[in-house]
């Protein structure tokens, strides 16, 4: 039993070196876009679509963190942490509706979405008032 905990011990931290750098090739991907964004003609513009995209590069190196921090709580505890889940989940889910195109989707897949989000942030409230009266 010894031998598998010292193997999930190194498996979670070579996971988590290899979400440090996509983290940090994101996070540099972010700023090349922002960068180049802003310098392309006309200059300091940076058009809708483009800034929707931007929203969606930001919350995606946001996801890439709380799974980091996911990481290194279950490396530190060795527990998973459900309600770190949860708000991983709202964030993906956000950034979702962020880069969607309402337009060009079904509307049954939109209200699904929206009860997905429903369904996530009731749960994390739950979880939040429970661990509270603890």
């Amino acid at each position: 039993m010894k031998f598998f905990d010292q193997v999930e011990k190194y498996i979670s931290y070579a996971l988590l070196g290899l979400m440090a750098v996509i983290v940090i090739s994101a996070t540099l991907e972010v700023g090349y876009t922002i960068v180049t964004e802003i310098f392309a003609p006309p200059g300091f513009f940076i058009g809708v679509q483009d800034m929707f995209e931007l929203f969606g590069l930001f919350l995606m190196v946001l996801i890439g963190l709380e799974l980091m921090s996911s990481i290194r709580m279950y490396v530190k505890d060795q527990t998973i942490h459900a309600e770190l889940m949860l708000l991983v989940a709202i964030t993906a889910i956000t950034r979702k509706i962020v880069i969607i195109d309402a337009k060009a989707i079904d509307p049954l897949i939109l209200f699904a979405i929206g009860f997905v989000v429903i369904s996530l942030t009731v749960g994390f409230y739950l979880m939040r008032k429970a661990n509270s009266s603890r």
